[in-house]
């Protein structure tokens, strides 16, 4: 018989070959899957803040800057081929994958309040992470580093099974992306974090994707009164869209403080907080607008200049509290099937956040629209490349 293993593909992505340098369109080759490995053909693929964080990354950020390499993280597609072990994935499935893992056999997997699976480590680091290796050469045979172990911005990539997440065929390819990573973080916080109750009160500080997602979820909760917190006075009639019920531009308070607006809107504080943005003084400024005895706050933003968060120790004592999140909290394999569905039957309707659309070789404008603030999200199709 013939040999029926996956052999090395050639296809086209956009490599990133120097820092904040327009990505270019290559014919690279993309090795077959290990063991627990899957290989993926991408249907389409969506810009986030974290791969334009990545691109042009300052020199005394937490992770140095690590070129040429392969973007994206928010994508879905289907199952090309699959390497040894893996059992719960076949050729055909429709699929998205994400950045964080589960496997649902360690301690952290099989606890309710943990979505850090500890068997397959989440890590920044380039390279597949169970043996740190690449699967991207380029033309000449030079080895490609990966983004998150997922690396999007190609037409096939190879992610590890436990950062694959099957979907069903039926979940339009655009909403089954955006819940990947940016969705699914900002409706996770709300949901799966925060767990926000019917008739509570949340402000949401930065109304970008995540925050206007932040809101939807909030909404499907059930909270009564959604804060919008932005300089940004056109965020006041989008965030309406989202969930959004009042809206304050903090440029436009005169003598006021943010804060104060807040805990007068509020009657006392909010009872959650969500920091959208990566701002130390923002962070700071939803804590202390958080609601006595109750109230949380959680931070969604990494904070753009590794400034520390400075917290006036007595607000601890009367009850608040801050949370950290990634992914906002969900479990990937568990969670975003459940959101799709929520999607399908609009519950939530986060194909809103989709502002424009674009084929790989105009992914330079996906990245202009961003740094432009004039995209929340921009879909990126493969199946539309012209060369």
């Amino acid at each position: 018989m013939a040999d029926q293993s996956p052999t090395p593909i050639r296809c086209k992505a956009a490599v990133c070959r120097a820092n904040g340098a327009p990505l270019v369109i290559e014919e690279i080759v993309v090795d077959p899957p290990k063991a627990y490995e899957i290989r993926i053909k991408i249907i389409c693929t969506s810009l986030c803040h974290t791969d334009l964080t990545f691109w042009r990354v300052k020199e005394d950020f937490l992770i140095p800057p690590l070129f040429p390499r392969i973007l994206g993280h928010e994508a879905y597609g289907v199952v090309e081929s699959v390497g040894e072990h893996v059992e719960e994935f076949v050729v055909g499935d429709t699929v998205v994958p994400t950045f964080l893992g589960q496997c649902d056999t360690c301690s952290s997997c099989a606890s309710a309040g943990n979505n850090m699976c500890s068997s397959v480590p989440f890590a920044v680091g380039p390279g597949m992470r169970r043996d740190g290796t690449t699967r991207f050469r380029d033309a000449q045979g030079e080895p490609l580093h990966d983004f998150l172990a997922v690396s999007s911005f190609s037409q096939y990539t190879v992610v590890d099974v436990n950062q694959v997440v099957k979907v069903h065929p039926d979940v339009p390819p655009k909403l089954a992306c955006l819940l990947s990573c940016g969705a699914g973080t900002g409706v996770g916080a709300a949901w799966r974090l925060a767990k926000v109750e019917p008739g509570s009160s949340v402000v949401i500080f930065g109304l970008g994707a995540v925050g206007l997602a932040v809101a939807q979820g909030a909404k499907m909760c059930g909270a009564t009164k959604i804060v919008g917190v932005d300089l940004n006075p056109e965020k006041q009639e989008l965030g309406k869209m989202f969930g959004v019920t009042d809206f304050v531009n903090p440029s436009e308070l005169g003598e006021s403080s943010v804060i104060e607006v807040i805990t007068k809107m509020t009657d006392g504080g909010a009872d959650y907080c969500f920091e959208c943005i990566g701002v130390a003084a923002v962070m700071i400024d939803a804590f202390r607008s958080a609601k006595q005895g109750k109230g949380k706050t959680v931070i969604l933003g990494i904070e753009k200049d590794g400034k520390p968060i400075c917290l006036p120790s007595i607000e601890f004592l009367f009850g608040k509290c801050v949370m950290g999140s990634l992914f906002g909290g969900i479990k990937p394999k568990t969670d975003i099937p459940i959101l799709a569905e929520k999607c399908m039957n609009k519950e939530l309707e986060l194909e809103k956040l989709i502002t424009h659309e674009v084929a790989l070789h105009d992914i330079n404008t996906a990245f202009d629209l961003l740094v432009q603030g004039k995209s929340l999200r921009c879909i990126i199709w493969m199946d539309k490349l012209v060369v």
